[in-house]
């Protein structure tokens, strides 16, 4: 019975999100998770920033002790859910706490509204910086120097690659968390998993980067983060097709996005952004700036448009899309296991 309470926890969590987002009322998990990583990170580079060992091993604590307590958190807010036969307050805990792992509405909202004040707003210098402090949120690149042309780049890869980190990645682990509390709940669950990618997807994010200092203290969080998404990258790259109208196409958009997308250092990221750039017809790639230093991306989809307005609204749409088409799967293996049960 448990598991059924935590599935439809899970559905309400996604309406709940695609509704509303993350209400600001709450602190969001992330908010503890990178406060938390900053200040030991801080210590180590202003401390230790000439010892590559101590970086090395230093990546590798702030690493494990951040997964591990937010894996911690989740799986005790599980359990006191369980043995208290589904008290309402710790369901509610569930609730918001599953909900604050899935970022649909806040990335698909931050990337059209950059896109709008890009494609409809007068560019002069006041507007513009308006628009690049607003992507400069939700890229790691510097887009200081960058022309519109750029920003819309910018804002579509960080889209279409963050749609598996704060979206896709979050709602298999925690299905797949659902899955093993139907035979103990002592097993992984739906919010320890959860939780637990969420620091993962916030310690790539922060310190997995492959210059200067994080070259050493980021080690461990980037091939971490790199194993995890590693099966849900390769879900959405044989799902999306499904739900768009190149559907007839399919085995040559993901052989073609599968080929551009293996380019990239990331063994995810060249893969989520190749499939979303094959299917809406955009070239993405290119010179982008970061820190001091210009890193040119392998070209996807050569002869693919420019990122456009329209073309943002397109993988927002692709995105909701390929989002109820997963519902409606892990509905089904979840009817089928129960079932079987």
């Amino acid at each position: 019975m448990a598991e059924i309470n935590l599935f439809l926890l899970f559905l309400g969590s996604i309406g709940f999100d695609l509704l509303i987002g993350d209400p600001r009322f709450l602190m969001h998990p992330v908010q503890v998770i990178g406060f938390y990583i900053k200040k030991i990170s801080d210590y180590l580079i202003n401390n230790f920033g000439e010892n590559k060992n101590i970086l090395f091993w230093g990546g590798f604590f702030v690493a494990i002790s951040t997964i591990g307590m937010s894996y911690g958190l989740g799986k005790l807010i599980e359990i006191s859910y369980v043995k208290s036969r589904n008290h309402f307050f710790v369901g509610l805990l569930i609730f918001f706490g599953l909900s604050s792992c899935i970022a649909t509405k806040g990335l698909i909202s931050s990337v059209k509204e950059i896109a709008e004040l890009i494609e409809r707003k007068e560019i002069n210098n006041q507007n513009k910086k308006i628009i690049k402090e607003k992507v400069q949120r939700i890229v790691s690149r510097d887009v200081k120097s960058s022309s519109t042309k750029h920003l819309l780049r910018s804002s579509t890869e960080s889209l279409t690659e963050n749609s598996v980190d704060g979206i896709f990645g979050p709602l298999f682990w925690i299905f797949i968390g659902i899955i093993f509390m139907k035979f103990s709940i002592f097993l992984p669950g739906p919010l320890s998993l959860g939780f637990s990618y969420k620091a993962i997807s916030t310690l790539d994010s922060m310190i997995g980067y492959k210059y200067d200092y994080f070259r050493y203290l980021g080690f461990f969080s980037a091939k971490i983060e790199d194993i995890f998404t590693f099966v849900p990258s390769r879900l959405v790259l044989i799902t999306l097709p499904l739900v768009s109208s190149k559907v007839y196409e399919y085995g040559i958009i993901i052989k073609k996005s599968y080929l551009d997308g293996r380019k990239y250092d990331s063994p995810n990221a060249g893969i989520s952004e190749a499939i979303f750039a094959y299917i809406s017809g955009i070239k993405l790639g290119g010179k982008s700036k970061y820190k001091n230093e210009i890193i040119e991306k392998p070209i996807i989809n050569k002869t693919g448009d420019n990122c456009t307005e329209e073309k943002i609204k397109l993988i927002c749409q692709l995105i909701l899309r390929l989002q109820f088409f997963w519902i409606i799967i892990f509905a089904l293996i979840f009817f089928i296991v129960s079932s079987l049960t």
